[in-house]
Formats: structure tokens, C-alpha cells, sequence
């Protein structure tokens, strides 16, 4: 990920150097060619981007820009990397790249850029090889373009997209994931499912049969698909009981509400981590695989892999991160003037989780590991209520806000509508 502070731009892991210790001899001295070489105009299709160029105009154009008399460059963002470093043989000086950050950081916050993104550069094909635009590949239909030269500036460029409804119905034969992977279906719409359903269904409990249907949108560039949109509505048949969620647009925000239009977002999170497995629950009395004694276990353990984002419960403001002899690397967190939640063993701590950082529900704060008395990777979470450890299961939340009484009966249709496309999809 690209970072910028104060004169710094970083790639990846790496540590950098500070743009003032730098000066145009030595940047110069890190040319380099990109592994694929440049792309000639008249090339098909240009790998980076999959944009078409025009074989059949005089004026060949890459992302709406005219590429005629000039070369492309394309690659991805190598561990490591400093953006300066790729520039460097285009002759982009230190200076013009951090005025630029810092000036458009509005429009493209380059601290979003990652290892392994994709990229291209559009420069003369004269022997001075200056860069007239560096493309940077956001996601399939969304790109950031620095341009050079004369004057410079940063935009956005979005690719047509089109809405298309669709519907998935999953019947459980092993966990909601696998249903997902054995009908070849994103597991972003499964983690969106699941980020909806969590204070209604308990997914580590789901049984064998147990089945759901969803009405989502999916984004299209073209035909192919490319991202998934707005979840409509769910219908989650678990146990003898059915729930539901519909979206609805309530104080300018896109909400989910049960069948009664009651809010599904609960104070917290039902789980800190995706699905995994329940090692250890919450006792006052269990044989502890280190210490090979008997003592109580206020805490949950959830095993997972190393690497596995640890999301905090709820909003809340971080009173303590670091690392204990027992706990490893841990984040305390103050959600309220009652309840506290801590999360332990932690491989690593994400930089947003530092001490006095404030957090919002849902908000990686570190990844799963075994630090601390741990005997493998796991998640040890935590649950204070008034100062006293509880087991988080028996916490009863209310729900936030409901539906407005005066947009009921929009609600209500929008409700209807959903129910009868929902009836017509065979599980």
C-alpha cells in the first residue's frame, strides 16, 4: 500500500526515503524496464486495464486518452516498490509526484494504492521517455490517472457499468462458504450475506438443510461481471425459523430491516472474525493445554489461520494495544461506559488499532495468530460488561433504529415486492 507523511511516499512494506535526501542524479540511476515491455498502439488489447485499443481509427485511445506517437508501459506494483523508484526512468521528479499526492489527495488518496495492483505508464517514444500519464487500476471499472507534463493534475475514470438483478438460493451441507464455493458463486455475496444476517443468524450453528435466497445486484462492464452491488433482500430458513432482510433507504442511508422493520444492525458484531470454529468457549472451569492446570477460561476462542482480519464488535475508542507475556499482541477496546471487548494473541496489530484510535463497528484491528500462551493460531476474544467478564452469548442488545413510522408504507411495498420475487425462487 502506498503511504504518504510529511515528504514520504511508501510502497508496500517498505520503509522509504524521505523525498529531501533525494536528488535527481540518484533517482535517475534507478531506471528500469517493466517486466512486459511497452505495448505498441496498435496492440489488440492492453493487459493492465483489458481496455480495447482502437485498431480501426488514426487516433488509437487507452482510458480515453489518445496513445498516437506515444508508448504504454504496463505492469503491477512490486513488494517493496517505491512509486518515485517507477517514475524515475519517465523523468517524474520526487517533487511533481508529492505535490501531486498532496494537492489531488481528495480525488485519489494514493495511501489506497497496494502491492501487486496493476498500472500503466503512457510516455513519448523519443529518447527522453517522458511520462504523460501513470493509470492506476482500482478495481475493474474504476481508475486514477496522474497527468504530466504542461499541467498536472490527478481525475477519476469509471468505466460504464450496468445493474443487473440476480438471485442465488443455497441449501447448507457444510457451511454457508462451501455452499457458496460448490455453485460457483462469489463469496463476496457470501460475506455480504453474512455481514447482514449476523445479529439474526448464529453461523456457527447453522445446520445441515438449512437453506436461504438472496436478490442482489450484480456489476457489469460489458457482459462480465465485475463486482457485486446492493443486496435486495434475504430469506434465511435456519432451524424451524425464518428470517428476513430488506433494504431500505432510511436518513440517506441504504439500511436492513427485518419482516416487522425492526434495524438488523445490532450494538455488536456476533462474531469478531469470519467463519471458522469455536475451540474454546466461555468457563469458569477448563484444563489449560499450557499451564496444564485446571483454571476458568473467560474468553472465547476461535481458531482460525494465521492472517484471519480480526474485526472489532462495535464502535469504540482503543484504551489499550500492545503485548503481554499471556496474551501476546492484544487491542483492548471501550465500546461504551459498559461494555469492553479484547482481542488476543494477534500476529500482528493493524496500525488503526494503536492506542487512542478511534474505531468503527466491523474495522479490521489486527490478524489471527499465536502469540502469547497460545498453542496454535487462534482469536482469544473477550467481553466486559460494567467491568465484570461475561460470555458474550448471553448479551442481549437492542436493535438500532427502526423504520420511520412515516416511511412505513414505502417500506412495506418495497417489502411486499421483495417477498413475492423471493417466493418464486426454487431453493
Amino acid at each position: 500500500m502506498i503511504t504518504i507523511s510529511d515528504t514520504r511516499i511508501i510502497i508496500g512494506n517498505s520503509l522509504g526515503r524521505t523525498f529531501l535526501n533525494w536528488c535527481l542524479p540518484l533517482l535517475l540511476s534507478f531506471y528500469f524496464s517493466c517486466n512486459s515491455g511497452p505495448i505498441e498502439k496498435d496492440k489488440a488489447e492492453n493487459i493492465a486495464t483489458g481496455i480495447k485499443l482502437a485498431e480501426d481509427t488514426v487516433d488509437h485511445t487507452f482510458l480515453d486518452i489518445s496513445v498516437k506517437g506515444l508508448k504504454v508501459d504496463e505492469g503491477k506494483i512490486g513488494k517493496n516498490e517505491l512509486l518515485a523508484h517507477l517514475l524515475a526512468p519517465y523523468n517524474v521528479v520526487p517533487f511533481t509526484l508529492n505535490k501531486l499526492a498532496i494537492d489531488f489527495k481528495s480525488v485519489f488518496d494514493i495511501r489506497t494504492i497496494r502491492a501487486g495492483d496493476e498500472y500503466a505508464v503512457i510516455y513519448n517514444e523519443d529518447s527522453l521517455k517522458l511520462a504523460q500519464y501513470f493509470v492506476y487500476r482500482k478495481s475493474a471499472y474504476k481508475y486514477f490517472v496522474m497527468k504530466f507534463q504542461d499541467s498536472s493534475y490527478v481525475y477519476e475514470y469509471l468505466l460504464p457499468v450496468d445493474t443487473v438483478e440476480k438471485s442465488f438460493a443455497g441449501t447448507i451441507k457444510q457451511s454457508l462458504f462451501q455452499t457458496f464455493a460448490d455453485h460457483h458463486v462469489s463469496m463476496e455475496l457470501g460475506h455480504k450475506l453474512a455481514d447482514i444476517m449476523a445479529w439474526q443468524i448464529d453461523f456457527f450453528k447453522l445446520r445441515k438443510n438449512d437453506h436461504f435466497k438472496v436478490i442482489y445486484d450484480e456489476l457489469t462492464v460489458g457482459k462480465t461481471p465485475v463486482e457485486i452491488g446492493r443486496v435486495k433482500a434475504i430469506e434465511f430458513n435456519w432451524g424451524d425459523e425464518i428470517f428476513y432482510a430488506f433494504n431500505f433507504k432510511q436518513d440517506e442511508l441504504n439500511q436492513y430491516f427485518d419482516d416487522n422493520g425492526k434495524s438488523l444492525r445490532k450494538t455488536f458484531l456476533k462474531a469478531p472474525l469470519d467463519f471458522t470454529r469455536i475451540s474454546s468457549r466461555y468457563t469458569m472451569k477448563r484444563f489449560h493445554p499450557i499451564q496444564k492446570i485446571w483454571k476458568s477460561h473467560l474468553g472465547t476462542d476461535y481458531a482460525a489461520p494465521t492472517g484471519t482480519p480480526i474485526r472489532t464488535v462495535g464502535d469504540g475508542i482503543v484504551i489499550e494495544s500492545g503485548h503481554g507475556r499471556g496474551n501476546g499482541n492484544y487491542v483492548k477496546v471501550k465500546h461504551n461506559s459498559i461494555y469492553t471487548t479484547q482481542y488476543l494473541h494477534m500476529s500482528r496489530i493493524a496500525p488503526s488499532a494503536r492506542k487512542g484510535k478511534t474505531l468503527k463497528q466491523g474495522q479490521v484491528i489486527g490478524y489471527v495468530g499465536s502469540t502469547g500462551l497460545a498453542t496454535g493460531p487462534h482469536l482469544c476474544f473477550r467481553f466486559w460488561k460494567n467491568g465484570k467478564q461475561i460470555d458474550p452469548f448471553t448479551v442481549k442488545v437492542p436493535p438500532t433504529v427502526p423504520v420511520n413510522e412515516k416511511l412505513l408504507p414505502e417500506f412495506n411495498k418495497i417489502k411486499a415486492e421483495m417477498k413475492a420475487k423471493l417466493g418464486k425462487i426454487k431453493v
